[in-house]
């Protein structure tokens, strides 16, 4: 839900106004509540971010997933809450907006960025695609378990689908993985899951 407001904010006073008990993003000014995810996202993101994790501890580097840390565009008023966003420790020092507003700006300090796709899947696909890529940050997966998103991202006829970005001399380039596909990643090349792995994380 778009808040209704007179004129665009900046970052700075969305984050002097943001509550603590909401999820919101920013989109270009405007303030964006997040709405509750349904428990089958949240048991993707669960699942995902339990196999990161006892990966980065396995290979020792200096990782991890944060709860509600933001990734702030500086190309526009925009800030965004990922399902799930890998940091690299070692690069806060250069983060200015990190130690009081637990954001991050750098694409040096994220080697990884997740989104779980949900109703509002022309964010992922459009917006912060673009976002993302324009920060530098490495690598971005769409995990669209339940085929929401439009037929040209995930194919006609529409199935569940991962997609992967991997950033190649300052633009990203796609990759996508369905059934028994193995999921193939810069950040975690040892990584052992496939995509139906994934989607089957789901309660049933």
């Amino acid at each position: 839900m778009v808040q209704s407001l007179q004129k665009p904010i900046t970052f700075a006073e969305f984050i002097h106004w943001k509550p603590d008990n909401k999820r919101y993003e920013l989109h270009d000014g405007a303030i964006v509540e997040m709405p509750q995810p349904t428990g089958e996202h949240e048991d993707v993101v669960g699942f995902l971010a339990e196999k990161l994790t006892l990966e980065y501890v396995r290979l020792n580097r200096p990782y991890s997933i944060p709860k509600t840390a933001l990734v702030k565009s500086a190309s526009s008023e925009s800030a965004y809450l990922p399902d799930i966003l890998l940091i690299n420790r070692l690069n806060l020092s250069n983060e200015p907006l990190w130690k009081k507003e637990s954001t991050l700006t750098l694409g040096e300090s994220i080697p990884l960025v997740i989104e779980v796709v949900s109703r509002n899947w022309r964010d992922d696909y459009y917006k912060k695609y673009g976002e993302y890529e324009g920060i530098g940050i490495t690598e971005y997966w769409i995990v669209d378990y339940l085929a929401l998103g439009g037929r040209k991202f995930i194919g006609n006829p529409k199935q569940p689908t991962i997609s992967i970005y991997l950033l190649v001399d300052g633009e990203y380039q796609i990759s996508q993985f369905r059934g028994n596909d193995s999921i193939q990643s810069v950040a975690f090349p040892d990584l052992n899951l496939t995509a139906e792995e994934i989607f089957q994380s789901v309660s049933r």
